[in-house]
């Protein structure tokens, strides 16, 4: 296994590292251009696009992709089969879910492996903003500049546009076309 970076990442000043001195990013990320880090970031196998800010203890799991110019602020969970596109409002303290049925241990009674389940994916659309605190099951995907409220449990598919609340998360209402 290859040690976290610790050094200035490509496209990054030298005293970048200095002022984040807690990032845990594996060698195998996909970082793009001018991506801003905050302290306490955990990175592996994944993939950022250019200028996205990543929020204070952050977790982004392998095989997740986060596109450009996103937000993805403090305390969120970006697990293995999200894909989440350009220009997305990631609240605080958000959770992705990659399971419908979570278990433990497999049939025999031995603690799972990856060869026991398989991830279930979910999809944010461009422009969506996701508020704080809300949970997103998967097989799911949030339509292009959606809202979804905050503390929101969505559990079904999000029309673009709509404005989603509650648990399990409904669509209030549509945004009003410009």
């Amino acid at each position: 296994m290859k040690k976290p970076i610790n050094k200035p990442l490509p496209g990054h000043k030298n005293g970048d590292m200095q002022a984040n001195p807690y990032l845990c990013i594996a060698p195998d990320v996909k970082l793009g251009k001018n991506v801003k880090f905050s302290k306490f970031i955990n990175l592996y196998g994944c993939e950022v696009g250019d200028e996205t800010k990543i929020g204070a203890f952050v977790e982004i799991q392998k095989n997740a992709k986060v596109g450009k110019r996103c937000k993805i602020s403090s305390h969120t969970f970006i697990c293995e089969g999200v894909t989440i596109e350009d220009e997305v409002f990631v609240g605080h303290n958000v959770t992705f879910v990659n399971d419908s049925f979570p278990r433990a241990t497999s049939k025999t009674g031995a603690l799972q492996t990856e060869q026991d389940w398989k991830v279930e994916v979910t999809l944010v659309k461009r422009g969506a903003s996701i508020g704080s605190g809300a949970t997103i099951l998967s097989k799911v995907v949030i339509g292009e500049n959606a809202l979804i409220g905050a503390g929101s449990v969505v559990t079904s598919d999000v029309p673009a546009n709509a404005i989603v609340a509650g648990n399990p998360g409904r669509v209030v209402r549509f945004f009003e076309s410009k």
